[in-house]
């Protein structure tokens, strides 16, 4: 999700964090593709949205509330170019759309109204989304991958896998997933219209 479709504002969530409950250790939880520490452990599941904003407001100043915190964490989510918004649409009209992320409890009612607004609801556009902090794994760990695939149930060569992360790339294709890199601010579109041709030119 972010990185790929929508486009993400890592420093902006920090200035959010610190301006806005004033929270000043994000610098040591976030990053552009891998969360640490307690934001990691939102991410995989293994802590829930209330503990992780209890924790957050045990560090920030003492009015801050936890819709301070959920705030913060949104400013990490900008918004969807309309061309990926229209190559989705394309897309799903030939081929069934997954949709595997990192993501969290906190930031994903954003993600779903950012969705919305570019016309192609969640549950819409996608046959089924995968969700980190719901499948208790992380991308790039295998189990992510496998149990992905298991579910879907077609064979590898039927799938492809895009990320803005070489590490989650690489675990994919560890992992028997075809995958490649999308690099942040390139064209989706012919990345993935280059793979297609190539699959295609394949048979």
């Amino acid at each position: 999700m972010g990185g790929v479709l929508v486009d993400l504002d890592i420093e902006g969530c920090k200035r959010a964090f610190k301006e806005g409950p004033g929270y000043m250790n994000i610098d040591n939880i976030i990053d552009a593709c891998h969360q640490k520490g307690i934001y990691g452990d939102l991410e995989e599941g293994l802590l829930s949205a209330d503990d992780f904003r209890r924790i957050v407001l045990s560090e920030s100043r003492p009015d801050a509330s936890a819709e301070d915190v959920d705030k913060a964490m949104w400013h990490i989510l900008v918004d969807i170019a309309p061309y990926k918004a229209e190559l989705l649409k394309k897309l799903s009209e030939t081929y069934d759309l997954y949709l595997l992320s990192n993501n969290n409890p906190i930031c994903l009612p954003r993600a779903r109204e950012i969705f919305r607004q570019a016309g192609i609801p969640l549950e819409e556009i996608f046959l089924k989304s995968y969700y980190s902090f719901e499948m208790k794994a992380l991308k790039p760990s295998e189990a992510f991958y496998k149990a992905v695939m298991s579910d879907i149930g077609r064979p590898a060569e039927e799938l492809l896998f895009i990320d803005d992360s070489q590490r989650n790339v690489g675990g994919a294709l560890a992992a028997g997933l075809p995958a490649v890199y999308y690099e942040p601010g390139s064209d989706l579109a012919a990345l993935i219209y280059g793979v297609l041709d190539g699959k295609e030119g394949q048979r």
